[in-house]
């Protein structure tokens, strides 16, 4: 039961079947890990599409068949990134037991996009952030609308997102505002930022700094 290579693999029962329950084990059925095993029912993995709809004018379009994405491994930890420095965010899928990282590459069309690294200014006199701003809350104004970010890199199972905030814009070509609400409680907003671009801010300065392609951004 234990992937990538036991599919075939037969775990004796961790104990016999209450009649009066049906099919549930009388023990635990959780004792199986004490064999040394993991639990893989070798369900196929899903990708939602978020699409138009009639639920709050949105829907999710079940799309995994064309993605490639609807194997049967055991994928544990999932992590979103724009790995190829496009604008676009990618998966990368890391197996249980061993088994092969894969990386799933964004081909969908090229839409706009905003990347920010935030860095906070700890040290300082006054009340401050942690250095990569983890905890902070981002809010952007895209044509009227707000789109919501909060900067929390540990946010996935046994794996960690960059520390990148990433927007997209889809056919909208600038930010019409974006208010960065600090940990130390700062509330900063910066206005007209163009798309497709990468901006470093720094808690308090009113300048960003844009990240060149290339660029290696210390931590």
């Amino acid at each position: 039961m234990s992937q990538p290579s036991d599919r075939k693999a037969r775990v004796s029962a961790p104990g016999k079947i209450d009649p009066s329950l049906g099919e549930f084990w009388v023990e635990t059925p959780w004792e199986i890990f004490q064999q040394g095993h993991n639990l893989s029912c070798y369900e196929r993995k899903r990708v939602y599409l978020n699409v138009p709809g009639k639920v709050r004018g949105r829907d999710f379009l079940e799309i995994s068949h064309l993605t490639g994405a609807d194997n049967d491994s055991d994928g544990r930890s999932v992590v979103a990134g724009d790995f190829r420095n496009n604008g676009q965010l990618d998966l990368v899928v890391r197996q249980v037991g061993g088994g092969p990282v894969i990386l799933y590459e964004n081909n969908f069309p090229k839409k706009h996009y905003l990347k920010i690294t935030l860095r906070g200014k700890p040290g300082a006199k006054a009340p401050t952030s942690n250095r990569q701003g983890i905890g902070a809350r981002l809010v952007a104004m895209v044509n009227g609308q707000q789109i919501v970010r909060e900067m929390y890199p540990v946010n996935s199972y046994r794996s960690q997102m960059p520390n990148i905030v990433h927007f997209g814009l889809g056919e909208q070509t600038k930010v019409e505002a974006l208010k960065i609400q600090w940990p130390s409680g700062l509330v900063q907003v910066l206005k007209d930022l163009p798309a497709d671009q990468h901006l470093v801010v720094e808690e308090g300065n009113p300048k960003p700094e844009t990240v060149v392609p290339g660029q290696i951004i210390g931590p």
